[in-house]
């Protein structure tokens, strides 16, 4: 039995990883992963939300929830922005954005001085911070240390990103009038049959002093000085995008779908896979309502975690959804109308009582991937785009911000898995095209192809096989441990 003077050495004597994502839900999820994968493989980790969020998740998850293990820690630093007690919303994405990449770095070196200090763990060996993140690049380079930047986004996404200092330099960046969002966009390499309307949404500005336009020519900038970049998409779904990424900046590994990875190596049961970082408490009942429920006979709705839209559009997704006829499951966020509380006709509720479910938030890995689920009305945000492709589950999209429009644009044309409603919302339109997405010949071609890139996400992800698999082995050995050899 090993002794606790050995446990003592051994542990110091692990590679330490400090994992720092936005702190925004979406960006929160795929980190957490890629910490639970490290952590599996012998890291020790600690992983670092924001004060904001630390507090937000004890609400949402109890008192006890981020007292972690003893290999896995969680830490938070200041954000920079004014304290706003006890509320259960996103902050304001570009204050966020501006106060992070100013006000972060001091906090965070002051935070790896004290771990560094301290005896009870590993010094720090490492870094993977989300892409949009990049001052963490000082305090890695200051530590000595690799440093990974996970970027969120899909790799079409993150290439249209790295293209916006080139539309500034051609002037179609800051924006004119609306009528260039038609302007043909030919010359990113490998992108095919784009319009401006296409490139990620922070594009649209219309001032050169814009916050997002500028933060993201600054921090694609800073990509070039990682050890290397993670993605969260796998090789057969982007493979032309992703080798024009590699042209560009350092070695780029595609390691997704991050969740079927931890769904392959990860015990649900365990200690490691009961730590979760949702914001929301999620309602688990919406399951038992699916498992009622007959094979892809349910609309699955959900516009994500930052998408907030006005009074009348969510009216109209109401009547538009009861005027299908279907069962649906709807996650609607307290937050979700700008300004407003989030509520639907009472009438709606009435004349669908008997096939709907409406939950604040929900498992979402799991629904996808529940039988029941025949297609999935959404924001085209990157993780529920990859949830969904993962579960085999076709899409109606409504791009709401960033590379949304991206994803929304590639679903329909690239994979065929998709297809978009119109930015000015009417129930009439809801109607067809979550009628053509359950039941219509395009929605029956959508649902095979989805399958299709079911099948390739799960070869992806195959143990000691799959591409996925092996480029994540690859950032173990040859970037995160790199360090540990020198």
């Amino acid at each position: 039995m090993e002794t606790m003077a050995s446990y003592a050495v051994s542990s110091r004597q692990k590679p330490h990883v400090v994992c720092i994502p936005f702190p925004a839900q979406g960006h929160i999820n795929p980190m957490l992963k890629v910490a639970i994968l490290l952590y599996a493989r012998g890291f020790h980790v600690t992983f670092v939300n924001t004060v904001y969020n630390h507090n937000r998740l004890i609400r949402s998850r109890g008192p006890n929830a981020l007292e972690g293990l003893p290999s896995f820690r969680f830490e938070s630093i200041p954000d920079g922005l004014p304290e706003e007690p006890n509320k259960d919303i996103m902050q304001d994405v570009p204050s966020l954005c501006e106060s992070t990449m100013k006000n972060c770095l001091a906090p965070l070196k002051e935070l790896l001085r004290r771990i560094n200090t301290g005896d009870d763990v590993p010094p720090v060996s490492c870094i993977v911070s989300d892409g949009v993140m990049s001052f963490t690049l000082d305090a890695a380079e200051e530590l000595g240390v690799p440093e990974i930047l996970l970027w969120t986004t899909s790799a079409c996404g993150f290439l249209a990103y790295l293209h916006f200092y080139r539309f500034i330099e051609k002037g179609l960046s800051p924006l004119k009038d609306e009528s260039y969002l038609d302007t043909k966009i030919d010359w990113i390499p490998s992108m095919r049959n784009l319009r401006l309307k296409d490139i990620p949404s922070f594009i649209r500005a219309t001032n050169s002093e814009d916050i997002m336009l500028n933060y993201f020519v600054h921090e694609t900038d800073r990509a070039k000085r990682a050890s290397a970049i993670i993605l969260n998409t796998f090789d057969s779904l982007e493979h032309d995008v992703i080798e024009s990424i590699k042209s560009m900046i350092p070695p780029v590994y595609t390691i997704g779908p991050l969740h079927l990875q931890v769904k392959r190596e990860i015990d649900e049961m365990s200690e490691i896979g009961q730590v979760g970082t949702n914001l929301w408490k999620e309602e688990m009942e919406c399951l038992n309502w699916l498992d009622t429920r007959s094979p892809n006979s349910v609309v699955y709705v959900n516009f994500g975690s930052i998408t907030v839209m006005s009074k009348k559009h969510l009216v109209e997704f109401a009547w538009g959804l009861a005027a299908t006829k279907k069962d649906f499951l709807w996650v609607i966020r307290p937050d979700l109308v700008a300004g407003d509380v989030a509520m639907v006709p009472p009438e709606f509720l009435i004349e669908t009582a008997d096939r709907r479910m409406i939950a604040n938030w929900c498992p979402q890995e799991k629904v996808l991937s529940h039988p029941a689920i025949g297609g999935f009305l959404t924001h085209s945000g990157w993780n529920s785009t990859l949830e969904s492709l993962s579960g085999g589950v076709p899409m109606v999209c409504w791009p709401f911000f960033a590379e949304q429009q991206t994803n929304c644009k590639y679903c329909c044309d690239e994979w065929e898995v998709g297809m978009e409603i119109g930015g000015d919302v009417r129930r009439e339109e809801v109607e067809a095209l979550v009628r053509e997405l359950m039941d219509g010949v395009k929605g029956m071609k959508m649902r095979e192809k989805a399958k299709g890139w079911q099948r390739l996400a799960e070869e992806a992800t195959e143990h000691m096989r799959g591409s996925s698999d092996l480029n994540f082995q690859k950032v173990v050995t040859k970037v995160l441990l790199d360090s540990k050899r020198q």
